[in-house]
């Protein structure tokens, strides 16, 4: 067994002794007994706390200064209040627009958790479309920008009216049993502001935003060292960093979104205010408009900018200091056993390659107890060949239409807890962690592959693992 499979292993092995205490509200309660749990169930280290219900992914991390404390609920309160249009007498919360996805942080993180796909005349679910021309890979739309806004203060025209229209995909386990998984394709209608042309097209969904703090906390270093671009071990795998310049100007190794694309969670909140809620900064000074729709779209500013660099410094924080929820138990020792044989299935069907268990922060964390911590991801935060099939045919930076960051795996067993859905991958396509599996290809392939052919009762296992973190 290779060292990483050993790490996975080992992270259920703690599970089994000891299950998260239930408690949704009680941030001292779920702190206490986090300290007591195993350092292996600790998937935030220190900044782990042990709480399993529908506010899972919305308590500070342990041992806060009463400063930080305060600053983490002032950052909350920018996250989840909405926006609204100006001129408003809530001076500093007005600025929505004109056009945007979304009215608040929270609309696209609901709970800080994930969002999903809307269902038919839907808006404001927590996904973002963005939009190049076909003979233009990754270059912005001259008239509607990078990402398509489907909504708009009173008195604009919403640039589109998006609609996702199912398919469905056919196979079967290998030992027969049928399965079907859930895929789409995407409909635009009543183009605003001139034609849309033939489009390059990536829906995105929120992503739930536990531990952002230590994976920002990571060095560059750790990651690079991570890379394999040549695939110079012939394993299949050549993960690579996406080095880029961030919202804020900041460059660097990217981590955030769906292609790490931005390096720090302060570029994260700029580049999402602007394009999302349409909320203008001092990185970011002029409307998220083209000079087509500036001809024709008129609207108050609520401020040049409309938000500081106080309140971004705030939601920023609000979103570094989140905790992570600790690994949890099954209810029986049945449920226990599985989760110990999910890991190490888990493990030996490759998974770990690209979702790697277990990183360490370096010293740049402005959170002091963020630094130099070991955690448990389950990420490498690398760009990876994830196949045609997640292909979304579209360049992001550096990273091709082929690729996607590794994404995090601790709490996606709660999702469904937390925003009452089971929907995952960048877009929300898959209906289940099964179905996610299934989807992946590319670098991914073999791994796929060996959960397809499992024995059902072992794929049941694996999926069972996963629900644990």
């Amino acid at each position: 067994m290779t060292r990483r499979s050993r790490l996975a292993c080992a992270l259920v092995v703690g599970c089994a002794m000891t299950g998260a205490r239930r408690t949704d509200d009680a941030s001292h309660d779920a702190s206490a007994a986090a300290s007591t749990m195993p350092a292996t169930t600790r998937l935030g280290g220190p900044a782990t706390v042990a709480v399993d219900g529908p506010h899972a992914f919305s308590l500070p991390i342990p041992g806060l200064s009463r400063e930080d404390r305060r600053a983490f609920s002032v950052g909350n309160s920018f996250f989840r209040d909405n926006w609204i249009a100006a001129p408003a007498s809530a001076a500093g919360r007005d600025g929505l627009g004109p056009l945007f996805n979304a009215n608040s942080c929270s609309a696209c993180h609901a709970d800080d958790g994930r969002g999903r796909p809307p269902e038919a005349g839907e808006r404001g679910t927590g996904l973002v479309v963005f939009a190049s021309p076909h003979d233009a890979d990754g270059a912005s739309h001259p008239v509607y920008g990078h990402q398509l806004q489907d909504q708009a203060v009173d008195g604009v025209r919403p640039e589109v009216a998006i609609a996702l229209v199912p398919r469905t995909v056919r196979g079967a386990y290998g030992d027969g049993t049928p399965y079907e998984l859930a895929d789409w394709r995407i409909e635009l209608a009543d183009a605003a502001y001139g034609p849309l042309g033939a489009l390059r097209l990536s829906p995105r969904i929120g992503q739930q935003i536990v531990g952002v703090g230590l994976l920002e906390a990571v060095d560059d270093g750790e990651i690079l060292a991570r890379e394999d671009a040549g695939d110079r071990d012939a394993d299949g795998i050549s993960g690579r960093a996406h080095r880029v310049t961030g919202a804020d100007g900041t460059r660097g190794v990217g981590r955030f979104g769906w292609k790490a694309t931005q390096p720090t969670l302060e570029a994260q909140v700029i580049a999402a205010l602007h394009e999302d809620i349409g909320i203008t900064s001092g990185a970011r000074p002029g409307e998220a408009l083209s000079a087509a729709e500036r001809a024709t779209v008129t609207a108050p500013s609520g401020g040049e900018p409309e938000i500081d660099d106080h309140k971004i410094a705030r939601i920023a924080h609000y979103c570094r200091v989140l905790a992570v929820p600790a690994q949890r138990a099954g209810d029986d020792d049945p449920g226990r056993a599985a989760i110990r044989r999910g890991a190490t299935l888990f493990a030996e069907a490759g998974c770990t390659a690209c979702h790697t268990p277990t990183l360490r922060t370096g010293r740049g964390s402005p959170i002091e107890l963020l630094r130099e911590v070991e955690f448990h991801p389950f990420t490498d935060l690398l760009l990876h060949d994830m196949g045609d099939g997640l292909a979304d045919d579209r360049r992001d930076g550096d990273a091709t239409g082929r690729e996607w960051r590794t994404p995090p795996l601790w709490g996606i067993g709660l999702v469904e807890t937390v925003n009452g859905h089971t929907r995952y991958l960048h877009d929300g396509r898959a209906r289940s962690l099964a179905e996610a599996i299934l989807w992946h290809g590319g670098e991914a392939e073999r791994a796929k592959e060996r959960f397809r052919t499992m024995p059902r009762a072992d794929r049941e296992a694996l999926v069972a693992f996963l629900k644990s973190l």
